[in-house]
């Protein structure tokens, strides 16, 4: 599934870039992207999309985190073969590197349309892959603690739930087309039902990790209630077999509540997306830095921080058990490839 991730993104963002709303044809009399070139009394900083120059220091810091964590993430991939969380995780940091880089460039010009497109597109899609780095370790915390605890088969976590982020960023393509449309048209209602689909994609993709918090909350309920249960059957689990030998790691707990943190923060973002968009392109909420510099930019950065220094690699055994080649089975699964 997630082999397939960099085509379905370069489409999704080729759909995304050349529809959004943002770059639609506009009257001439009207400063835009297409007529303005950099900031003059004809085209004044008010009137790109956010209205303000973006502040350097802030940006240039999460240019450089985000490419530091590029880096180490594709490094300890390659060093663990951790090939899929790899992509995954590195695929969000490198976006959010190329998005701050597009910030950074528009704060000499916030006319720099080819910065304004790069930083906008890259930085939409960006979380998607950090929440896909989050349901492939998810997949196998239940292979490894016992799979008949889920109420979804251990493989679908990826396959379903990375589809669904996916279908989120399709959806606002789409809505970004319609939008675009009734704007060369002036036509507003138009205009209204493309930016309403947007938004149905951004609750969508909301909609999507609220479900999956769900699944995990009630595999952990099973999970505790079957206590008894596991105690008496000579089934056990990797997780079980591993605490009948001695005290389990604290870096497994460590890990668990990094991901949890993970989660919670990709969350926050996806719902600070919504009303930013509800009021349209360079709708008030939009033209606040602070707020997004905040409840976007910082909360993916606390993700993939967690992600990246707390990875699976040195943090969770199954992912340290396949990169020294030892692949282990369930008695409830087919044999979980650990790169899937």
């Amino acid at each position: 599934m997630l082999k397939r991730a960099p085509i379905a993104a370069r489409l999704a963002l080729a759909l995304l870039c050349l529809t959004s709303p943002a770059f639609a044809a506009r009257d001439n009399t009207h400063p835009s992207y297409n007529t303005c070139h950099k900031v003059s009394p004809e085209c004044p900083v008010a009137a790109t999309t956010y209205g303000y120059y973006p502040d350097l220091g802030p940006n240039a810091f999460f240019l450089a985190l985000f490419a530091t964590l590029f880096v180490a993430t594709l490094a300890i991939g390659v060093w663990s073969k951790t090939w899929t969380y790899t992509l995954a995780l590195g695929g969000g940091t490198l976006l959010e590197a190329l998005g701050y880089l597009g910030r950074v460039m528009q704060h000499s010009n916030p006319w720099n349309k080819a910065a304004f497109e790069m930083q906008i597109c890259c930085l939409v899609l960006a979380p998607s892959f950090v929440a896909a780095a989050i349901y492939l370790t998810l997949k196998h915390f239940v292979l490894y603690f016992g799979p008949k605890y889920s109420l979804l088969k251990a493989r679908l976590y990826p396959w379903v739930f990375v589809g669904c982020d996916f279908a989120s960023i399709v959806l606002q393509a789409i809505g970004g087309g319609v939008a675009a449309g009734g704007g060369s048209s002036d036509d507003l209602s138009i205009v209204n039902v493309g930016n309403n689909l947007i938004v149905t994609g951004i609750a969508f993709q909301v909609a999507t990790m609220t479900v999956c918090g769900l699944l995990v909350a009630v595999y952990l309920w099973r999970y505790r209630k079957a206590r008894a249960e596991r105690h008496a059957s000579n089934e056990k689990s990797d997780f079980e077999l591993s605490r009948a030998n001695g005290p389990v790691s604290k870096k497994l707990y460590i890990f668990g509540a990094m991901l949890v943190l993970a989660y919670v923060t990709v969350l926050i973002r996806c719902i600070y997306r919504i009303p930013e968009m509800v009021g349209g392109w360079g709708n008030p909420l939009m033209r606040k830095e602070k707020e997004f510099l905040l409840l976007d930019g910082m909360m993916v950065a606390i993700a993939c921080l967690a992600l990246t220094v707390f990875h699976p690699a040195f943090f969770f055994a199954p992912f340290s058990a396949f990169r020294d080649g030892q692949r282990k089975s369930s008695q409830h699964d087919v044999t979980p490839q650990m790169s899937e």
